[in-house]
């Protein structure tokens, strides 16, 4: 017998909801009670309980808004009995131990992009003597570039060769794997070759919902300045709530501990050492061999944000409503930035092979300050996207650059880069190039000074912009002109609209 599970009625205002995540998929078992997915309305979160044991067929994908009293999914009661009564010969199968092949898989660093040779070993996921299985993923590995998953390439017990720290090259031995037949089960022993018999653990790890925000908890963290992983989460699985949200605090900042424990006293002169991470290294060699290599220089100017500042105040709420996504200030200048370059090739240009490649199209690089350092994913031809899709392209790339699961496809190819300074206070810099392109613009923050506009003394809202770029391709004229056109543009925005 199948039973429709309904929206169920969440307050007297509320007419629809939105489906926010599944915790179960299609054809899983649940059980009666059991959280199967989470709504969300216009006011709060809420958890769906299955209303019977049985089989889970959706109706509704994650995203989905319903009315209240839709039927959002499906519970096929019979199907639990049958798995109840198959339940017995399946454990049966189960207790047969994995046998050891004989065989040992050696793994090695593989290739992960063209200049990458390279990487370092950032964390293991499973540990020394751990029973892992086809494509799990074992560990991860730091490049210069971005931050990698190992899947493992057999089922067996893992062997482990490079700690984690260890920087090695491209193909070296990383691991070992004694391949053995069949899977563990928490009620049997794994014998191993080299090692006394280990028991498998029944959970393999915590659920991937804990230390997970929902979508309104985090609205509600980010606008108190708390990451997720400051809260504990209350929810399924560990599930992050609104109601965690609403309560937590920001925590107070503890005194400086040494590594022995002992707290650090005010007026000493103890140092201590890190190793530089794969990433900083790269990023450092590359910013000083572009000093090196190019003549740059960097012109300057400054902009009048207040008409960009009045369209998106008159407008933000209305474009958030259709595109769900804020109206920032990136998107203006990405666009300004991609209009300039076709009319000023040479600063969407670079040298290759005693060359110089104009590019007819603009891949603006975005740089963002990640936890392991400076990244810069790129939004690909921007100049023929909407003010929406770079907005929306701008969030996913900053989100993923936030946590490490940027590509390496998404780091390449860009022809012109911005930066943003003003983020973090800076009033005025001279941004370096981002190798091989030829140019990169510096934003800054926005703050109000006397402007003489038509011969009057006024109090507007100013940013200072730079533009850094490489001389042996772009002339001082090119430069100067390209920055013009950009602040043309941005003081008068609809120019960017009619693309005039």
């Amino acid at each position: 017998m199948s039973l429709e599970i309904k929206v169920p009625t969440v307050g007297e205002s509320i007419t629809e909801v939105t489906v926010a995540q599944w915790f179960k998929k299609e054809g899983d078992q649940v059980e009666l009670d059991e959280v199967i997915c989470e709504l969300e309305s216009d006011k709060a979160t809420f958890e769906l309980p299955a209303e019977a044991a049985g089989i889970l067929h959706i109706n509704a994908q994650e995203g989905d808004t319903l009315e209240i009293g839709a039927v959002i999914c499906t519970i096929d009661t019979e199907g639990s009995e049958q798995s109840e009564a198959a339940a017995p010969s399946q454990e049966a199968q189960s207790v047969e131990a994995p046998k050891s092949t004989g065989e040992i898989k050696e793994m090695i660093v593989p290739t992960v992009g063209e200049s990458i040779t390279e990487v370092t070993i950032s964390s293991w996921v499973k540990s020394d003597g751990d029973f892992v299985e086809l494509d799990e993923v074992i560990a991860e590995v730091d490049s210069d570039k971005a931050t990698f998953e190992l899947p493992a390439e057999a089922n067996g017990i893992l062997r482990i060769v490079a700690q984690e720290g260890d920087t090695i090259e491209i193909g070296a031995l990383i691991c070992k794997i004694e391949v053995m037949d069949g899977a563990p089960t928490s009620a049997v022993e794994i014998p191993s070759q080299s090692t006394p018999a280990i028991q498998a653990p029944a959970n393999q790890g915590d659920s991937y919902a804990k230390g997970h925000a929902s979508p309104a908890a985090a609205k509600i963290l980010d606008e108190k300045g708390i990451a997720s992983n400051e809260v504990q989460g209350t929810g399924v699985g560990g599930r992050i709530t609104k109601e965690d949200a609403l309560a937590a605090k920001k925590a107070t900042p503890q005194p400086a501990i040494e590594e022995d424990g002992a707290p650090i006293v005010p007026g000493s002169r103890n140092e201590r050492r890190q190793k530089m991470s794969s990433l900083r290294k790269t990023v450092a060699r590359r910013l000083v061999s572009v000093k090196n290599e190019t003549a740059m220089l960097t012109t300057f100017n400054e902009v009048n944000m207040k008409p960009i500042m009045d369209l998106r105040k008159k407008y933000k709420e209305k474009f958030k409503e259709k595109y769900e996504v804020g109206l920032g200030f990136m998107s203006f200048f990405t666009k300004a930035v991609s209009m300039a370059a076709q009319e000023w090739p040479a600063v969407n240009a670079r040298i290759e092979d005693g060359e110089i490649v104009y590019s007819d199209f603009c891949d603006v690089s975005i740089a963002v300050s990640a936890p392991k350092g400076l990244v810069v994913p790129v939004i690909r031809n921007a100049e023929s996207m909407s003010f929406d899709q770079i907005e929306k392209e701008v969030v996913r790339l900053a989100t993923k650059a936030r946590d490490n699961k940027l590509t390496i496809e998404e780091m390449t190819g860009g022809t012109f880069t911005i930066t943003n300074g003003g983020i973090f206070g800076s009033m005025l810099s001279t941004p370096i190039i981002n190798a091989p392109q030829s140019a990169i613009l510096g934003m800054h923050n926005i703050v109000e000074r006397p402007m003489a506009v038509n011969g009057e003394v006024r109090i507007l809202p100013i940013m200072y912009v730079a533009l850094s770029y490489d001389h042996r391709i772009v002339d001082g004229r090119e430069s100067v002109s390209f920055l013009v056109r950009v602040k043309e543009l941005l003081e008068d925005p609809t120019r960017l609209l009619l693309g005039i």
